[in-house]
């Protein structure tokens, strides 16, 4: 039986695809400054930080005096009628009459600004702090697609490694059959699994290429080649190797916390806010105004000038229960915000919890991988020479030929996952930045 040729059409499609337009090779460190300029859902966050700062100037501004000018001009079309006993008279008098003022007013006490504008700094912070994580985020999405490209790279290398083995047993076992050592069965294995090899490999072509628009999406660009881990590279257990201490840091520090800590205090503030509506105001008033028109009876003008200046209070008394529900509603949405906080602190230390442990773990399974890929490599030397001499059957070979890749490919998972979790464990306690992404950055080499 003819062994089945490489099912090409794929790879030449990605091969086009990928060489319709020129390739920038870059490490993990410029592929997250490109997606810093390009990322889409960065740049909403970016805006998004911007408008929430300005939360604050215009809370400000229901402190600061407020100065209006108005102005009017008038063509006025006025009769008058006299009746004073038996005598009558009429006459008709067209005008221009004209007024123009200048009016200032300074808030003295209006309680709902002052909270107002308490509450726009917390505002602002809720902003940053949601823009921080959005920061944080991004390299998170960075590394994750990053890292998925080097997975898919390390698993179609290792199921065209496991092919070749697989197509080379296969020959070697026709030839065995056709000298008469072997039976018709070892064929039959050796070409059942590689046709699933060749399958996997379809696949595994597939996924990269997926994985590689992934992350050309991330920067706008093919990445091109992309830096690989070092064989020997060596990760680093958590710092400092206290769980506990790092949840403790994720419950007050994390950035999701330190953001919905701010809308429940914003919140709160919204309740008074809201109270306040039943509270007087003072203002402090002053104005400028001149009317010109005609005299009594449309004989000679008048100017009229006058300069005043006072206070002016307001005393609310009943606006139809409009105070009183509001009030309710925003201590409701206090209730909510409150929920909230909660929810983000209990969710920030079970990320770091989780993350923590991906390290540990990931780093014992990264180690006890290592063991179980020499282990496997001389397990499948064995049974080669053992199906040389006799004494192993095809199938052995061909089982600990998988073995072997599926020790890899679990290999390369483990090692970018526990790359990955230490990224997610700074992230949960909010000091994740570009600095520790250089770091992982340094123990990548160019392929």
């Amino acid at each position: 039986m003819p062994v089945k040729p490489r099912a090409g059409k794929l790879a030449l499609l990605l091969a086009a695809l990928f060489s319709a337009a020129p390739a920038f090779a870059a490490d993990l460190l410029q592929v997250y400054r490109d997606a810093l300029a390009y990322d889409a859902q960065y740049a909403a966050a970016r805006a998004t930080a911007a408008a929430g700062r300005e939360k604050q100037p215009q809370a400000l501004a229901g402190l600061l005096p407020t100065i209006t000018a108005t102005g009017n001009s008038f063509w006025n079309d006025t009769d008058y009628r006299v009746r004073v006993a038996s005598a009558r008279d009429s006459y008709s008098n067209r005008y221009n009459s004209n007024s123009y003022g200048v009016n200032l007013t300074q808030p003295l006490f209006r309680w709902q600004n002052l909270v107002q504008y308490d509450q726009s700094k917390l505002l602002v912070m809720q902003s940053e702090a949601n823009f921080a994580q959005a920061g944080q985020d991004l390299i998170l999405r960075v590394a994750q697609a990053y890292f998925d490209v080097l997975f898919a790279v390390e698993n179609l290398r290792a199921v065209q490694a496991n092919k070749t083995a697989i197509a080379q047993q296969l020959a070697q076992a026709r030839k065995n059959f056709e000298v008469g050592i072997a039976t018709v069965t070892d064929t039959y294995e050796s070409q059942s699994r590689f046709d699933l090899a060749t399958a996997q490999e379809v696949a595994a072509e597939s996924d990269l290429a997926v994985k590689r628009y992934a992350l050309s999406v991330l920067i706008g660009k093919d990445p091109g080649e992309l830096n690989r881990l070092k064989p020997k590279a060596v990760m680093q257990p958590p710092q400092p190797a206290d769980m506990e201490q790092w949840v403790t840091a994720a419950e007050r520090d994390s950035f999701l916390v330190q953001g919905q800590q701010a809308a429940a205090e914003a919140a709160a503030k919204a309740v008074e806010i809201n109270r306040a509506g039943h509270y007087p105001t003072l203002d402090m008033v002053a104005g400028v105004n001149q009317n010109n028109g005609p005299g009594q009876f449309g004989v000679g003008s008048i100017d009229n000038r006058t300069n005043q200046i006072g206070l002016q209070l307001n005393i609310p008394i009943f606006q139809g229960g409009a105070v009183n529900s509001k009030t309710r509603e925003a201590v409701a949405r206090h209730d909510a915000e409150q929920a909230a906080l909660d929810n983000a602190r209990r969710s920030s230390t079970l990320n770091a919890r989780q993350s923590y442990l991906g390290v540990v773990n990931g780093l014992a399974g990264v180690k006890a991988l290592e063991a179980a890929l020499v282990s496997g490599l001389s397990s499948l030397e064995s049974n080669r020479l053992g199906y040389q001499v006799g004494v192993r059957i095809n199938i052995d070979v061909l089982n600990a030929e998988n073995q072997v890749y599926v020790t890899r490919r679990d290999l390369a998972k483990a090692r970018f996952d526990t790359l990955l979790s230490q990224l997610k464990l700074k992230a949960a306690v909010g000091s994740l930045s570009e600095a520790d992404l250089e770091q992982i950055n340094s123990l990548f080499e160019a392929p």
